[in-house]
């Protein structure tokens, strides 16, 4: 996990190294888009293509250690699918601004596993069919403070929450085992921000934030990388593509979950989005 956290960490420094001069760079040809861009609120409407790897383990009350479960391979779940996504954001002036998020990324699935599974306080043996749910809403909000501004291109600095509210269901009639559990996430996020219009019609969003956090509910860090093309055919409607990657391993201490989320996903996205 931690070549994996510091291969995201030079995405990030990366991208906003990218951002900088091309922010720095942009020419009097944007001068005429300035009044365009006095937007105050913009709505997106994403499918989200994912791709997901998770390994879950859920600790006894007891603190005796579960079984680490590879939730795709072991339990059947979907490796990848399409989900609704929602973006939007609200600027206060062209200085500040809130940017909200919202998308669902549950499944379920049926499987005889392949082998023992200590789960919670309960052991579902090999060669028994369970039934699993693992339902994952995601909520993102952050204030951003741009501090670098030329005519509609941007970078700000960013903090806020990246919020994952999880819940497990693990059920196998045949031995008479039902283990449910729940937990939300709130984890502090911050990073930049920024975009930068190469025409008057096409520009380039990116966004970095990580969370590295410990206390006594919680420990671990949190990647969350976003880079986009966007195309504006008119003056108020926009098309694009975009790239979403997250990882986050996170130590669990809750009184009804107890144990460790060692999760990823990625994907592209195609959007639409209205400007207000």
């Amino acid at each position: 996990m931690g070549k994996i956290f510091a291969g995201h960490m030079l995405g990030l420094r990366l991208s906003c190294c990218a951002l900088l001069p091309a922010f720095l760079l942009a020419g009097p040809a944007m001068a005429d888009a300035q009044s365009a861009g006095m937007d105050k609120a913009s709505l997106s409407l994403s499918v989200f293509l994912t791709h997901r790897d998770s390994n879950t383990r859920l600790d006894a009350s007891a603190g005796d250690p579960g079984t680490d479960v590879d939730l795709e391979n072991e339990l059947g779940l979907n490796r990848s699918d399409s989900v609704f996504r929602v973006d939007a954001f609200y600027k206060f002036n062209e200085a500040h601004r809130i940017d909200v998020s919202w998308f669902d990324l549950s499944r379920s699935s049926s499987k005889v596993i392949e082998r023992d599974i200590e789960w919670n306080d309960t052991l579902y043996p090999i060669d028994t069919a369970v039934n699993s749910e693992f339902d994952l809403d995601i909520y993102k909000v952050a204030y951003t403070w741009s501090f670098l501004r030329k005519d509609r291109n941007f970078l700000g600095a960013t903090g806020g929450l990246y919020i994952a509210d999880t819940g497990t269901s693990l059920i196998a009639d045949s031995i008479g085992a039902r283990e449910v559990t729940s937990a939300t996430a709130p984890l502090p996020v911050i990073g930049l921000r920024g975009q930068y219009f190469f025409t008057q019609k096409w520009s380039v969003r990116a966004s970095g934030e990580f969370f590295m956090y410990e206390s006594g509910d919680w420990d671990g860090d949190l990647v969350d990388l976003y880079l986009g093309v966007d195309y504006e055919f008119s003056e108020r409607i926009a098309v694009g593509v975009g790239f979403n990657s997250v990882t986050f391993d996170l130590g669990v201490s809750k009184e009804n979950f107890t144990g460790q989320l060692d999760w990823g996903y990625s994907g592209s996205l195609v959007f639409l989005r209205g400007r207000f």
